[in-house]
């Protein structure tokens, strides 16, 4: 009866040790390199003409066309050197409209497209999830399994590009769906949200920094 008993005990410990082992992991897995105070993060926001929007850019990008009442939005957001290199992670670079909870479909960047890219991932819904006044982060949901893009974001690859200036477009729409949110003019600047949100190899949210709205 002891060996008995002893196998038990041995069987009992191991699984501790294996959902310990679980724990720690998925703490030091989760767990942000440094925190958003290690970037001293600044940032603007200013409407603009397409022709300051091109000059804010320079020759590396082209402003997004707007006529009539569209709206452009200058923003620029800038950091100091991180204390590691991204290694495979991201910042999350989100221009909100708060009004629909959505984001601008047409951005224009000046840096290069592999440094910075423009669009969504499905992994960002976990944003919302940790931070609901940043529900604008993921797609928009209809129903219980209907997804539908909810606009762009930047995606920074590569943490040298700061300081990194972008346009984006809020073009007018005389009569906005309602089904179907968008991020449209006219747009107050109090409208705005703007935030950075680091992001993991493995789309793990390490953080998220409001910086305007």
């Amino acid at each position: 009866m002891t060996w008995r008993k002893n196998r038990l005990m041995a069987g009992i410990l191991a699984v501790i040790l294996a959902v310990a082992s679980v724990v720690v992991w998925r703490w030091w897995h989760h767990r942000p390199p440094y925190g958003p105070q290690a970037l001293a993060v600044t940032s603007s926001l200013t409407f603009v003409s397409y022709e300051e929007a091109q000059a804010a850019l320079g020759e590396t990008a082209h402003a997004p066309v707007a006529g009539g009442r569209d709206q452009l939005v200058l923003g620029q957001v800038s950091w100091h050197a991180p204390p590691e290199p991204l290694d495979g992670g991201y910042f999350a670079i989100f221009l909100i409209d708060k009004r629909v909870n959505s984001k601008p479909e047409v951005f224009s960047v000046a840096a290069p497209q592999e440094a910075v890219a423009i669009g969504s991932a499905g992994t960002e819904h976990r944003i919302a999830e940790r931070y609901p006044w940043l529900r604008g982060a993921g797609d928009a949901t209809f129903g219980d399994d209907e997804w539908r893009s909810n606009g762009s974001r930047l995606s920074v690859a590569d943490e040298k590009v700061s300081p990194l200036t972008f346009v984006a477009l809020f073009p007018y729409v005389e009569e906005p769906d309602p089904e179907l949110p968008m991020a449209t003019a006219p747009v107050a600047m109090t409208d705005l949200l703007l935030a950075l949100v680091y992001l993991g190899s493995d789309g793990q949210v390490y953080w998220a920094q409001r910086l305007r709205g």
